[in-house]
């Protein structure tokens, strides 16, 4: 009965210290979204995986996740913000073996886009799965469709149909120079970490959801120790 006991009083203090190391890994995790990451409000991080003290003796740790309410790119405000980490080591350099970061740009981000970059007063909604834009064009109501992809890492908006005054036209019908602010669109999205880069853009109810991916991504960490290993 002693020996059951000592066992797992033991094993209780294992576990114990099992979850200090791993909180204190998450509070570490935290300064580094904060620091690499223009965001609002604080972060709220998992490190999967149990025990904690095998993926550090390992030098690794399986799968680290965050979430954070916003984040600032370039000037654009994001929202509902998710941070995946895999294969992140634990010792400096802080590297990640595979990462991705996926945020929401709300519809007002791109109506302000859309609007500076056309130098047309537009109102940009959700339509299923496109946006929508409608405004005013030299006097007369235009609408149309707004398709965000992903290519070469840039975030672009291809203009689809066209109703003006309530008829179908394409872009090549409008004037030279309202043609030309409708073309090329370019979201600009800056401010990730080095090594993410946009990977794919889908449109959600609120936006659309951009995701950026990258593999051996270098995490820097200021005023970071290097983790002390257990060993025995």
């Amino acid at each position: 009965m002693i020996g059951l006991v000592v066992v797992v009083v033991l094993g209780a203090g294992v576990v114990v210290a099992d979850r200090v190391a791993a909180a204190e890994a998450e509070n570490r995790a935290v300064e580094a979204i904060e620091q690499n990451l223009d965001v609002q409000g604080t972060p709220e991080v998992s490190i999967g995986g149990f025990p904690f003290l095998t993926q550090l003796l390992r030098g690794s740790l399986r799968d680290v996740t965050g979430t954070v309410d916003g984040m600032t790119l370039d000037g654009i405000e994001a929202t509902d913000v998710e941070v995946d980490a895999q294969d992140v080591s634990t010792t400096e350099p802080y590297t990640v073996g595979t990462g991705s970061i996926a945020a929401t740009l709300p519809t007002a981000s791109i109506q302000k886009i859309v609007a500076d970059r056309s130098e047309l007063d537009v109102q940009v909604a959700v339509d299923g799965d496109a946006l929508t834009a409608s405004g005013q064009v030299l006097g007369l109501t235009l609408s149309a469709t707004l398709t965000p992809r992903v290519e070469d890492g840039k975030l672009l908006v291809d203009v689809g149909n066209l109703q003006l005054a309530g008829l179908t036209i394409t872009v090549d019908d409008l004037p030279a120079s309202v043609r030309g602010r409708l073309t090329d669109l370019e979201v600009p999205v800056s401010g990730l970490p080095d090594g993410l880069v946009l990977s794919s853009a889908t449109v959600v109810p609120e936006g659309v959801r951009i995701t950026a991916t990258g593999t051996d991504v270098t995490v820097p960490l200021a005023g970071s120790p290097t983790p002390t290993r257990t060993t025995g």
